[in-house]
C-alpha cells in the first residue's frame, strides 16, 4: 500500500518532461473524476467554483510547477487594480492604474520571454560577453497576461464593470480549458457567464464531445503523425532533401500547425461546453481565405482581434491617414510576431504578414477587378491558391530555427526542385500524403458538412456518443507516438 501511494504521489507530481495535456491518459482519467465530482456539487455554486479553481491551479502546476504562484499573483493584482480603477474618477489616475497593469504584465513577458534576446543584442552592440540566463518560461503566460490587460482596458473604456467577487475573477483567469494555449477569452465574454451560470444542456454536452473528438483527431492522428514522421526531418536538415520534398515539408508544417493549434482550441472549447461555458470560435477554415486580410479574419481569431482592439486601434488605427494606417498595421503584426517568442524568425514572420496586409490593401485600391469576374469559381480558386502559397512561405520562416535553415529550404526549392522525385516521394511517404490530403480536403469542405455531421452526432443517444468517443480515444492511443508531443502553442 505504501508503494502504491508513493507511485501515485509521483504520478501526480510535476515533471517538466511530461506536462499534463488534453491528449494524455492522466488528464483523461483525472477529468472523468473531475466531472463526477463537478456534477455532484453543481448546485453548490461557491463549492463548485472553488473546486474548479483548485483543479485549474493543479492543471497549471502540472505544466509550470512554482509558476502557479505567478498566475495566482496576477489574479490578485487584477482584482484589486480593477476595483481601484472602478473607484477612480480622474483621467490621470485611471490611466496610471491601467499603465501599472500593463507594465506588470508586459514586464513579466519581457523578463521570462525576451530578457536573454535583449541582453544578447545589447552585449553584441557594446562588444561585451553575455551568458544567457536559465529562465523557465511559465506555460501560457502570453495568453493569461493578454486576458489580464484586456480586462483592465475594457474597464477603462467603460465596456466592462469591475468584478467585485474575487472568486469570480479567479475562476475566469485560471479556468483550465483555455489557460495554456488559448483561445484568448476576454473577461467581457466570460465573466457574465461566471456571474450568472447556466445549466449544462444535453446539446452542450454533445457539442462539447464532438469538438473534443475533432480536436483529438486533428492533434494526434494528423499533426503529431506528420510532424514526427516527415516535417521535423525536413527542417532539421533541408539540404538532405530535394526542393520538392522541402516544399512538401513547408506545406506539411502549415497543415500540422493548423491541426495542432485548432485541435487544442476545439478541445478547449469542447471542455468548456461540458462545464456550461461557451467560447467564440478561434478558427474559421483559414485556408479558404482569398486574401491575406481574410486569412487574419479566420486564423487565431481571438489573437488577431485582440491585436486589433488593444494595439492597432490605440496606435490610431486608420483614423490618421492612409500612410499612418499602413504603419500601424505593420507595427501591430511585428508585435504579433514577437508575441510568439524571443526569436528574430518570429519578428520576420510578423513583418512579412504586415507587408502582405499592406500590399493587399494597396493593390485593392489601385486595381479593381471587374465585377463580372469577382464571383467566378476560377478566380476564387486562384485567389485561394495564391493566398495559401503566401501563407506557406510565412510559416516556413515561423518554423525554421534560423535564417540559414530558411535560406537552405528556399535554395533547394528554387535550385534543386527535381519534380521527378514526386512519384518516389508518394511511394515512400504514402501515409504522410494520405494524412495531408485528408486534412486539407476535410478543411476545404463546406461548413455545412461539418454542421450536418455535428447535428447527426448530437442526435444520437448519449450511449452511442460515448462509444464513438471511446473508439476515437482508442484510435488516438494506437496512433500516438511513444514520446508525448506537446501542443506547439504551449511555448507561447
Amino acid at each position: 500500500m505504501q508503494e502504491f501511494f508513493r507511485r501515485l504521489s509521483d504520478l501526480l507530481a510535476y515533471h517538466p518532461e511530461s506536462p499534463m495535456l488534453f491528449n494524455t491518459g492522466l488528464f483523461m482519467v483525472l477529468f472523468i473524476l473531475f466531472i463526477i465530482i463537478y456534477q455532484a456539487i453543481k448546485h453548490h455554486t461557491k463549492l463548485k467554483m472553488l473546486f474548479v479553481i483548485a483543479f485549474s491551479l493543479y492543471f497549471y502546476y502540472k505544466s509550470s510547477e512554482w509558476c502557479v504562484f505567478i498566475l495566482a499573483g496576477v489574479c490578485l493584482s487584477d482584482y484589486f487594480l480593477g476595483l481601484l480603477l472602478g473607484r477612480t474618477h480622474s483621467n490621470l489616475g485611471r490611466r496610471l492604474i491601467v499603465a501599472l497593469n500593463v507594465v506588470l504584465n508586459v514586464g513579466m513577458l519581457v523578463y521570462f520571454k525576451y530578457f536573454n534576446l535583449l541582453a544578447t543584442a545589447l552585449s553584441s552592440i557594446f562588444s561585451s560577453s553575455f551568458e544567457p540566463w536559465d529562465i523557465i518560461l511559465p506555460a501560457g503566460i502570453s495568453f493569461f497576461t493578454f486576458r489580464s490587460i484586456s480586462y483592465m482596458v475594457d474597464i477603462y473604456r467603460g465596456q466592462l464593470e469591475p468584478c467585485h467577487n474575487l472568486l469570480n475573477y479567479s475562476f475566469y483567469l485560471t479556468f483550465f480549458p483555455p489557460l495554456l494555449a488559448g483561445p484568448v477569452v476576454r473577461a467581457k465574454d466570460m465573466l457574465p457567464q461566471v456571474e450568472n451560470p447556466q445549466p449544462v444542456s444535453p446539446q452542450m454536452i454533445s457539442e462539447g464531445l464532438f469538438l473534443i473528438i475533432t480536436g483529438l483527431l486533428k492533434k494526434v492522428v494528423i499533426a503529431d503523425y506528420i510532424s514526427g514522421n516527415f516535417v521535423d526531418r525536413i527542417f532539421d536538415n533541408p539540404m538532405l532533401y530535394s526542393g520538392f520534398e522541402n516544399l512538401m515539408g513547408c506545406i506539411g508544417f502549415t497543415i500540422q500547425l493548423y491541426c495542432d493549434f485548432s485541435g487544442y482550441s476545439d478541445m478547449a472549447i469542447g471542455l468548456a461546453l461540458l462545464l456550461g461555458y461557451r467560447f467564440k470560435d478561434n478558427f474559421a477554415a483559414p485556408f479558404k481565405s482569398q486574401s491575406p486580410t481574410e486569412f487574419w479574419h479566420r486564423w487565431h481569431i481571438s489573437l488577431s482581434t485582440w491585436l486589433r482592439d488593444y494595439i492597432y486601434i490605440p496606435l490610431g488605427g486608420n483614423r490618421k491617414g492612409k500612410a499612418r494606417a499602413y504603419f500601424n498595421q505593420f507595427i501591430t503584426m511585428v508585435i504579433g510576431g514577437l508575441w510568439h517568442g524571443a526569436s528574430w524568425m518570429y519578428v520576420i514572420w510578423g513583418a512579412y504578414h504586415g507587408f502582405l496586409l499592406i500590399a493587399h490593401k494597396a493593390i485593392k485600391q489601385i486595381w479593381h477587378l471587374p465585377e463580372v469576374l469577382k464571383g467566378r469559381p476560377e478566380v476564387r480558386v486562384l485567389n485561394v491558391a495564391l493566398t495559401f502559397a503566401l501563407i506557406v512561405v510565412g510559416f516556413t520562416f515561423f518554423r525554421a530555427p534560423s535564417l540559414d535553415v530558411a535560406h537552405d529550404i528556399f535554395y533547394q526549392i528554387f535550385n534543386n526542385f527535381h519534380l521527378g522525385v514526386a512519384a518516389q516521394f508518394v511511394q515512400s511517404y504514402m501515409m504522410i500524403v494520405i494524412a495531408l490530403l485528408t486534412a486539407y480536403i476535410a478543411h476545404m469542405t463546406p461548413r455545412i458538412w461539418t454542421d450536418v455531421t455535428c447535428k447527426a452526432y448530437k442526435g444520437m443517444p448519449l450511449v452511442f456518443q460515448a462509444v464513438i468517443l471511446a473508439a476515437i480515444v482508442f484510435i488516438v492511443v494506437q496512433t500516438r507516438q511513444s514520446e508525448l508531443v506537446p501542443f506547439i502553442y504551449l511555448q507561447y
